[in-house]
């Protein structure tokens, strides 16, 4: 197949306006990171954190002096004064403050942004709205203008698989590794199945389930159980139930299992020795094989409200799990407890206003490698449906602000029970349709880069015009090379700029496309944060293009090696817009018979015609070839060049008409 080249290597000259070479100019630019390490960048740069460390410790703040204080100083408009008193006011919250004293944030926030410290107003801005409890609306307007040109754009879902069958269609790059898939009947049944943890290696997969329905009469009873599934060449076996006496007549779910596979935490609800509706349990397996020892974790993780969901630290000394507990920050939170030196788990503790919300965050889990938690949300700033599933890396003991983990898992309904298996290929979890939201199924999918926990290197690039040095637009999409991981395709911002964050030591191609310019490519060798600019001339659609490579021998009409690098460019654009049109003109200078040389330019138009209808296979239809021999000179031929620049030629995209209303 066509090998396609970067447009560093295409030269355009364009005559009637004097337009200068179509190519790209790249300018790199390292920014600061690990490089020369022959391991993986394993966590992302550290992030601006936020200190309030009487979270876990008093539950209201309120100082009414002081709050005069900063009002009396307000009213003066003694702004350099009301800073430091009001971050030191912000700085005692409890959880109550943060939907009490929602204002405060806001206001703080607008100081920092007038002292020119955009990074911790924006910091300030999450907060208010991933806390508030009024209306907000004029706050996130103004969030967004300043977030406008640092969030992610990607492109609808639907069109970024049309963008892959294009890929594959062209077979010139690896195509991504698959879509997500249902687990099947193996482990689906008619009712919900979720909450998905792996053990043994990853030849045990270990999930919940409502299949257990008992009809008593009128009534209906779910019972919700644990079932386990083993591997046998690369095949889930049909499940089977843990049995007694991990299941009981009581609820059980939600399960995490220690890394020598012999302690099995999980939540069971309504039990007598419970402390709430759910709470956790953890079980050890006996020398038999069996499980026994069965216990509740204690007043110190559990409440009187419902826990669950746990999962365990790389360490296993550290326990998370969702609760809906009095005290939160929203309907449920992520908690934690460790382990003590006696061996004992501390009282439990919020995660923080940064992962929990006014919503609900639930189901975390704690990549077993890596310094990385996974959850599920409904109440953080960027979604794409109910609930979504986020990334937070622990990074000099801080969480940092979530990240969505992209479209390719996240959709309209909710993602749910999130596990990836130890090496980070494949990502189990369980998701519902937006029409069925209460009837989760469990799904596989090859790990997209969004969600890897390695893919912290950050890649930023710009886009501007050669000639105008403003901003273009267009979309980015991401080949990994080796790797066929998906990566979402992105719009460039509205500055021109566009950013990635990629595992390093792994080799990419970016593609940037629209119909405004050719398809620019560029391989990137991924060693560490890298920044790039990129500046490409805009096709003017009025007048052709003459390439300065497209010079035939004398007589001949045979595409050589120079002409296709160039003609590539072409066709690859032509396929990339399947509505446009093109328009190949050959031209020769006046030496020479006409008839000759009328004929010679047609069969040149024709050659070229050819050539680009075989490298991509767009049919007939949408290229024109025309011979104008020496019909239409550019110059009256007084020297050897005017003859030159008459001998060429010309190229002209149509863009489709737009329908009226």
């Amino acid at each position: 197949m066509m090998k396609r080249s970067l447009l560093l290597a295409l030269y355009l000259l364009l005559f009637h306006l004097a337009f200068t070479s179509q190519g790209q100019q790249y300018k790199h630019i390292p920014l600061d990171s690990d490089a020369g390490l022959n391991v993986h960048k394993k966590a992302p740069a550290p992030e601006l954190h936020l200190n309030f460390p009487n979270l876990n410790k008093i539950p209201y703040y309120h100082e009414p002096r002081k709050l005069a204080a900063i009002q009396k100083l307000e009213k003066r408009k003694r702004y350099d004064q009301v800073l430091p008193l009001l971050m030191q006011y912000v700085k005692n919250f409890g959880v109550q403050n943060f939907y009490k004293d929602t204002h405060l944030l806001w206001r703080l926030g607008q100081l920092y942004e007038k002292r020119g410290d955009q990074e911790r107003a924006i910091a300030l801005y999450r907060l208010v709205l991933k806390h508030h409890r009024t209306d907000v609306r004029k706050i996130l307007s103004h969030y967004d203008s300043l977030e406008q040109n640092t969030k992610d754009y990607y492109v609808p879902l639907d069109y970024y698989y049309e963008l892959v069958e294009y890929r594959k269609s062209i077979a010139t790059f690896q195509p991504p590794r698959g879509v997500y898939i249902n687990m099947g009947n193996a482990i689906n049944s008619d009712h919900a199945d979720y909450g998905p943890t792996l053990g043994d290696e990853n030849e045990m997969f270990i999930y919940t389930s409502k299949r257990n329905v008992n009809y008593l009469g009128m009534e209906t009873k779910v019972n919700e159980d644990l079932f386990y599934s083993k591997q046998n060449n690369g095949y889930w076996e049909d499940a089977q139930s843990f049995g007694k006496p991990i299941n009981s007549q009581f609820n059980e779910g939600s399960a995490c299992l220690s890394r020598d596979g012999k302690t099995l935490y999980f939540a069971r609800c309504e039990s007598p020795d419970g402390m709430g509706n759910c709470d956790l349990y953890v079980a050890s397996m006996q020398a038999d094989g069996s499980w026994g020892q069965i216990r509740n974790l204690g007043a110190n993780v559990n409440s009187e409200a419902w826990d669950s969901q746990p999962t365990l630290s790389t360490n296993e000394d550290t326990l998370y799990f969702a609760s809906d507990r009095l005290g939160g920050f929203g309907l449920s939170d992520i908690y934690y407890t460790y382990k003590t030196k006696g061996g004992n788990w501390a009282k439990a503790k919020n995660l923080g206003p940064v992962v929990n919300t006014r919503e609900s965050e639930v189901s975390p889990f704690y990549h077993p490698l890596y310094q990385v938690l996974y959850f599920s949300s409904r109440g953080q700033l960027y979604n794409f449906g109910d609930f979504d599933i986020y990334k937070t890396y622990k990074v000099q003991g801080h969480w940092q602000e979530p990240r969505n983990i992209g479209p390719l898992v996240n959709g309209r309904g909710s993602e749910y029970y999130f596990t990836i298996d130890a090496a980070s290929k494949n990502l189990y979890y369980a998701r519902s349709e937006a029409d069925d939201i209460e009837n989760l199924d469990l799904f596989s999918f090859p790990l997209p880069m969004e969600a890897h926990p390695l893919a912290v290197t950050k890649v930023e690039g710009t886009l501007t015009d050669s000639v105008t040095r403003k901003p273009l637009s267009g979309i980015v999409s991401v080949i990994d090379l080796e790797n066929g991981i998906e990566i979402s395709s992105k719009y460039i911002r509205p500055d021109g700029t566009f950013e990635f964050d990629l595992i390093d030591k792994s080799r990419y191609m970016i593609l940037i496309q629209s119909p405004d310019f050719f398809t620019i490519e560029k391989e990137l060798s991924l060693e560490q944060d890298t920044a790039f600019q990129v500046m490409t001339n805009v096709i003017d659609y009025s007048v052709p293009m003459v390439f300065k490579n497209i010079e035939f021998e004398q007589n001949q009409s045979n595409i050589i090696e120079e002409m296709k690098p160039i003609l590539d460019e072409v066709a690859m654009f032509m396929i990339d817009h399947p509505s446009y049109r093109l328009e190949i003109a050959g031209h020769t200078d006046s030496f020479g018979d006409p008839d000759f040389n009328l004929s010679l330019s047609q069969d040149r138009a024709d050659a070229i015609k050819s050539y680009i209808e075989r490298q991509v296979n767009i049919g007939n239809d949408r290229i024109d070839a025309i011979g104008y021999g020496s019909q239409k000179p550019l110059r009256e031929e007084k020297t050897e060049e005017d003859r030159r620049l008459n001998r060429r030629v010309e190229f002209t995209i149509i863009k489709p008409k737009k329908r009226g209303l």
